[in-house]
């Protein structure tokens, strides 16, 4: 039950307040991680595979000893999980920065907004138009909310403190390496499929919730429909279903081409709509939020049936 309690107070915290402003544990997770690397690199496959066990491991661990310390003080235990899940979450923030990007774009403050969305994408952004800019923020708010709120809540729920800082771990490391540029094309391959593998679940569940908060069954058969056909084009096994179960939902288009460093990449289209805008913002973020609110509820639901498991108690009957 201490679990339970923590998890949904974490999410609380996180909706409240956001990150941390100062002494963020992930920013201190990658500085050791950039640290770590000087020692590590190699453009070699292998050597990528140890730097990422190295830092998931120990960050597990970190994990598994805190949660052990606590778990006889079920106040101790619930406050722990609540701390861990508050700084695993990136709800708020995304809610924030999505805000700022719609506030630039109402204002027709374009060079504002493309500097802002590069606090949410790794494309370049210099040459957006203001829907370029509004579909890059939808896509990323899809994805992420996917990745920094159900994914780390529904492991949390199924392994407590463990389960939260070992998934922020390879979420984080993908981000920093987990490139397909020549650095990275390599040492980074362990990071992006270790962060593929663990999203797998949570992202079809994302998908599965926005489908159930779609405001007619039309818009829902329509994401679903979109998932089956548009998902699988998507660079990302992941990415793809929950940005084609929003564009779906939402009754836009989105995808197309993005350009990396130089490069342009062909993501295919995402929905049948009209091309995603400003005024899709809105309702993307209020979509995002009905989807953290259900994944929440699995993840309490996930939690309390693993606390009847491991008290050997039926889940059901």
């Amino acid at each position: 039950m201490s679990r339970t309690l923590g998890l949904a107070l974490g999410f609380l915290l996180d909706r409240a307040f956001g990150d941390p402003r100062h002494w963020h544990p992930v920013a201190g997770f990658g500085s050791a991680a950039i640290a770590l690397e000087k020692r590590t690199y190699a453009a070699r496959r292998g050597r990528g595979v140890g730097h990422v066990a190295a830092l998931v491991g120990s960050t597990a661990a970190l994990g598994m000893v805190a949660e052990r310390s606590a778990r006889g003080n079920g106040t101790a235990h619930t406050l722990l999980t609540a701390a861990a899940t508050w700084v695993v979450l990136g709800g708020r923030s995304l809610t924030r920065e999505a805000g700022a990007i719609d506030g630039q774009l109402r204002r027709g403050d374009l060079t504002a907004a493309r500097t802002q969305v590069r606090n949410l994408v790794g494309r370049e952004t210099s040459g957006l138009d203001a829907d370029g800019v509004a579909r890059a923020c939808i896509e990323s708010f899809a994805e992420n909310t996917s990745d920094a709120v159900v994914a780390p809540l529904l492991w949390g729920g199924l392994l407590g403190v463990p389960g939260l800082l070992a998934y922020r771990a390879v979420n984080t490391l993908d981000a920093m390496v987990g490139h397909r540029n020549e650095r990275y094309a390599e040492f980074g391959w362990a990071a992006a499929r270790l962060d593929d593998i663990v999203n797998w679940a949570p992202a079809r569940l994302a998908g599965a919730l926005a489908l159930a908060a779609a405001p007619t069954r039309s818009r829902a058969a329509a994401g679903w429909v979109a998932i089956r056909r548009d998902a699988p084009a998507h660079p990302s096994p992941n990415g793809g279903v929950v940005e084609a179960a929003f564009a779906g939902v939402l009754g836009v288009r989105l995808g197309g081409s993005n350009t990396y460093d130089g490069r342009v990449e062909h993501r295919g289209t995402l929905g049948t709509g009209p091309a995603a805008g400003r005024a899709d913002i809105a309702p993307a973020a209020r979509l995002a939020r009905r989807v953290s609110g259900g994944a929440l509820l699995t993840a309490l639901a996930v939690s309390l049936a693993a606390s009847r498991s491991r008290r050997g108690l039926p889940t059901a009957g």
